[in-house]
């Protein structure tokens, strides 16, 4: 009886898991629009799933900052302000430069095969104009940099605060910043790779004022029509 309990509950978190990753990826992608509303009953018909798992899976999308939850309306999508944006990327800047100066003077082999094949699948993205791919890619590249860093708690971090700029560029991009400018990921890269550490932070630092000058913060937005064509699963 515990055995079957046991898988019974582990089938019911990785439903609830397909469903953070899959808004999680859409967000990343920029195609979940912030402000959109996430009704228990759409989560239901794109994950046949019932709505207790619905409810457990937007909670954990709101204890990562992906979705705001309302009292009496729901759960939406979060809508980052100019004040909010402002302190992602000051955290982002206090955090990644040193954290790429140091990835620069300790990365070992694997870690520079992982940050070198993915800079290959952003190229192959962008030469196949597959912008959401691209989109997707350019936020997991600064994942990657804290994850080949070793440190789970900076790469947890990271990956919130990536997924906060994605919300802010979303929102608030032009269509410069609506991914990584093409070549500034592979400079980081190849300082990197060459080991310099004060090289590599004042690029990674210049990348992020890249992407912060390049919002505009009186753009207006849509939401995404059809949600559950949007989330279903392929």
């Amino acid at each position: 009886m515990a055995v079957q309990q046991l898988k019974e509950s582990d089938a019911s978190l990785n439903e609830e898991q397909k469903i953070v990753n899959r808004i999680y990826s859409a967000v990343m992608q920029q195609t979940l629009a912030p402000m959109t509303k996430l009704s228990e009953a759409t989560i239901c018909e794109s994950f046949g799933v019932g709505r207790m798992k619905a409810r457990r899976a937007l909670l954990l999308l709101a204890s990562q900052g992906i979705v705001e939850l309302r009292s009496n309306r729901g759960a939406f999508v979060a809508s980052p302000t100019k004040s909010d944006a402002d302190e992602v990327f000051e955290a982002r800047i206090h955090i990644e430069p040193s954290l790429t100066a140091q990835v620069a003077e300790r990365i070992g082999t694997s870690g520079l095969k992982a940050l070198t094949d993915h800079i290959d699948r952003e190229k192959a993205a962008r030469h196949a104009d597959n912008r959401q791919e691209v989109i997707r890619l350019s936020g997991e590249f600064h994942v990657l940099v804290a994850t080949v860093s070793g440190n789970g708690f900076l790469t947890r971090t990271l990956r919130e605060l990536v997924t906060r700029t994605s919300l802010i560029v979303a929102m608030f991009g032009s269509g410069k910043s609506s991914c990584c400018r093409e070549d500034e990921h592979e400079r980081i890269l190849e300082a990197i790779r060459e080991r310099d550490a004060g090289r590599a932070s004042d690029l990674a630092r210049e990348h992020l004022e890249h992407i912060r000058m390049d919002l505009d913060f009186k753009k207006t937005h849509k939401t995404e029509p059809d949600l559950v064509s949007l989330l279903r699963s392929d």
